[in-house]
Parts: structure tokens; C-alpha cells; sequence
């Protein structure tokens, strides 16, 4: 990923607005493009990026009912990492009065992604417990919140660098990813777990198999950062029955809007009632893109990571 200075000025379609870009999200799976693992993803030359948060300045001809230029919104699109991007009108959802740009990315992916995973797809209740790995990244730093919220008791994942962090957010644990024993140390803190939301892949998955409770425990898996995990027809016969649910949020919004348009309005209810907070990303400018997506990868980064295409 370069930062690229002759690239055409963006023009919105006939249902797309046209975004002055105030703030852009970083996620993995712009790390997953960067190496043409994430599917569906553009093939090379493509400019990065997909979630972004700004000022409407032009509006497609086809757009029913569009919000007012000047209108601040944040949504997802192609080509976020830049100062102008195109956002399907579908895609756009208005910031929160009050709320910066910056403040309001995760809106559509980190608190939608934790929020589809805890209650449509995890069931969660009231006693809960609930496993969070990687707690201190933007999805996980949500579902720490929202779990809470919902009454779980709260079992988290993370380096030892961000357990205060993690801690800070309201989680009743925090256990080291690279203790020897994980899932051990897991089952004899809690005696088996009812939800494990799974973003890590290779590293931890094996250890969210053998805590989640036998036939009535869920893993929602939605992502798998230090890599894939295999799992087979015979694993899940003879040696884990817990229920495991992939989850896409994009894939949902597509299949299921309806379902997608209950979790935003969830959302708001939330925000309204101070649950969700405004965000504070660390915000970068747009040439320290590249690094900052390597740091991502390395697991180096604490929560939501931003990039202002305006700062110098």
C-alpha cells in the first residue's frame, strides 16, 4: 500500500453519495486485501480502505429520499483512504449529533459485528459467560461493553500490554492469549463457556472448541487474524459439539436486511441510552496508512485505529 496523489477525483452514481471523507477505519480485513486473501476483495491496483465517516457533497440522481448535502454520515464503501470516496446510499447512516467524524466509525462494523454476534447469533443472557478474544481491537472492545450490558459475565483475551484496557472496559477477567494452558485455565474459572466470539482463527480456535460447552455452547466466528483453523466432520462428531456460526456483516446486511436494519436501530437505542459512548480511535495521518496496517497485523494496535486524509 502506497499513498498515491493521481488518482481520479470520485464521482457518486446514480444511488451513491459523494463523501468529503472526515475520518476512515482501519480493519483487518484491509490487512486481508493487502494480500488478496479477503474475498470478494478488488485485485490490485485498487485504493484501500472501506469504512469512512464525512460530509455528503453530492448526491446520485437515483437516490430516494437522500439526506441534505452537508449532512454528516458513516458507512462503508470502496476507496475510504482518501479525502473524496464514493458510499452507496444504503450504506450510509447518520452520525449521532454531536459526534466528530472520528467519533462515530465502528458505528456500522465493530458495534454492529459485536452486537450481531452477542444477541441474534449468541443467544446471550442475563448469567451468561461469555469469551472474548482479542478484546482490546475494535469489535472486541465493543462485545466487552455490550456483554456487560447484557448481564454476562465476561471472560477476555488479550496481550498483557492491554489488560488494563480491557479491564477498564468492563470485563470481570482478563487472561493472557499466550498462557500455556489456556483453555484449561478457562474451564476452571468458569466450568465451560456459553458464547466465544472467535476473531483470532489458528491461534485460539482449538482453545474456544474446548471451552464452549458441550451442545448447548455457541462460537460465532468472524475472523480469523492470526490465520485459519481447520475444522473437520470428525472434530465435530467425536470431540467438540458446541454450535458454530460464521459471521459476515456484510454477508447479514445482504441476506438478512431486515434482520441488519433491527441490529442498527439497536444500535441507536443504545446510544441513546449512553451504552455505546462516542469512539476514541487514534487518529493518523493519511501517509502512516501502511504502517499502521502492519502494526494491525502484528497485533500491536489497541482499539479503533483511523486515518485523516486532511492532516499533514
Amino acid at each position: 500500500m502506497v499513498l498515491a496523489a493521481d488518482v481520479p477525483y470520485p464521482v457518486a452514481g446514480p444511488d451513491e453519495y459523494l463523501i468529503r471523507v472526515g475520518a476512515a477505519g482501519l480493519n483487518f480485513a484491509d490487512v486481508m486485501q493487502t494480500h488478496g486473501t479477503y474475498v470478494g476483495g478488488p485485485p490490485a491496483p485498487y485504493v484501500a480502505g472501506f469504512e469512512a465517516a464525512g460530509e455528503i457533497v453530492a448526491v446520485g440522481s437515483e437516490v430516494e429520499n437522500p439526506f441534505p448535502l452537508g449532512t454528516h454520515v458513516v458507512g462503508t464503501g470502496p476507496g475510504a483512504f482518501a479525502e473524496y470516496m464514493v458510499m452507496p446510499a444504503a450504506a450510509a447512516l447518520l452520525i449521532p449529533s454531536g459526534w466528530s467524524d472520528a467519533e462515530a466509525l465502528g458505528m456500522v462494523l465493530n458495534w454492529v459485528t459485536a452486537l450481531a454476534a452477542l444477541k441474534p447469533l449468541g443467544g446471550v443472557e442475563r448469567g451468561a459467560v461469555v469469551l472474548v478474544h482479542a478484546a482490546a481491537g475494535g469489535v472486541g472492545q465493543a462485545a466487552v461493553r455490550l456483554a456487560r450490558h447484557y448481564g454476562a459475565r465476561v471472560i477476555a483475551t488479550a496481550s498483557a500490554a492491554k489488560h488494563d484496557t480491557v479491564v477498564a472496559l468492563g470485563a470481570d477477567e482478563v487472561l493472557d492469549r499466550a498462557h500455556p494452558d489456556l483453555a484449561a485455565e478457562i474451564n476452571r474459572r468458569t466450568g465451560g463457556v456459553d458464547l466465544v466470539l472467535e476473531s483470532v482463527g489458528r491461534a485460539t480456535f482449538g482453545v474456544s472448541l474446548a471451552v464452549a460447552k458441550p451442545f448447548t455452547g455457541r462460537i460465532v466466528v468472524f475472523g480469523a487474524a492470526s490465520g485459519d483453523a481447520g475444522l473437520t466432520t470428525h472434530d465435530l462428531v467425536f470431540s467438540y459439539h458446541a454450535q458454530v456460526q460464521g459471521l459476515h456483516i456484510g454477508a447479514l446486511a445482504a441476506a438478512a436486511p431486515s434482520r441488519y436494519e433491527s441490529l442498527l436501530n439497536e444500535i441507536r437505542v443504545l446510544i441513546a441510552a449512553g451504552v455505546y459512548p462516542p469512539g476514541r480511535p487514534q487518529i493518523h495521518p493519511l501517509d502512516q496508512g501502511p504502517a499502521v496496517l502492519r502494526s494491525l497485523e502484528a497485533g500491536q494496535t489497541c482499539g479503533k485505529q483511523a486515518l485523516d486524509p486532511w492532516r499533514r
